[in-house]
């Protein structure tokens, strides 16, 4: 638990002095949520890196979907976000916390830049760095073996 703990402080304090050295403000950086998943709960399928780069990617481009056909409001950010479900949920690549990307797109009308800028590179940046945190922590703390069935 403890290095669970470790590596999000690690990659909220990474987030936030790449926040400084881009200045994308980091409340535009919609990642703390999927730290705490990826480094909290990281066998679990929304955590798998197919979910977290996949479901940030469908988010965001249901975002992008409704902010082309509606424009930018609050009311089409909720339809966003709900389009982002069903299509993560749909794509078999949920990732519960990527629907923030679907409400910032519209709400904040974010350019498509900022898919490949922020969303795509920082999804790709949090499974590679969930990966080698967890081949450096799993030799500290083995794996729990699977249950085996009777």
């Amino acid at each position: 638990m403890a290095f669970a703990g470790l590596g999000a402080a690690f990659c909220v304090g990474a987030l936030v002095l790449a926040s400084r050295l881009t200045a994308i403000p980091y409340w535009q950086i919609p990642f703390i949520t999927s730290i705490a998943l990826v480094m909290g709960a990281p066998r679990s399928e929304p955590a798998k890196p197919k979910a977290l780069i996949g479901g940030h990617l469908t988010a965001a481009l249901a975002g992008y979907l409704v902010l082309l056909v509606g424009g930018s409001s609050p009311t089409l950010a909720a339809v966003a976000v709900g389009l982002a479900v069903i299509a993560m949920l749909r794509l078999k690549v949920f990732h519960p916390p990527a629907a923030v990307d679907a409400f910032l797109v519209v709400n904040l009308g974010l350019k498509i830049g900022y898919l490949f800028s922020v969303i795509l590179l920082g999804a790709m940046l949090l499974a590679g760095f969930s990966f080698v945190w967890r081949k450096l922590t799993d030799r500290v703390v083995p794996r729990p073996e699977p249950e085996r069935e009777p």
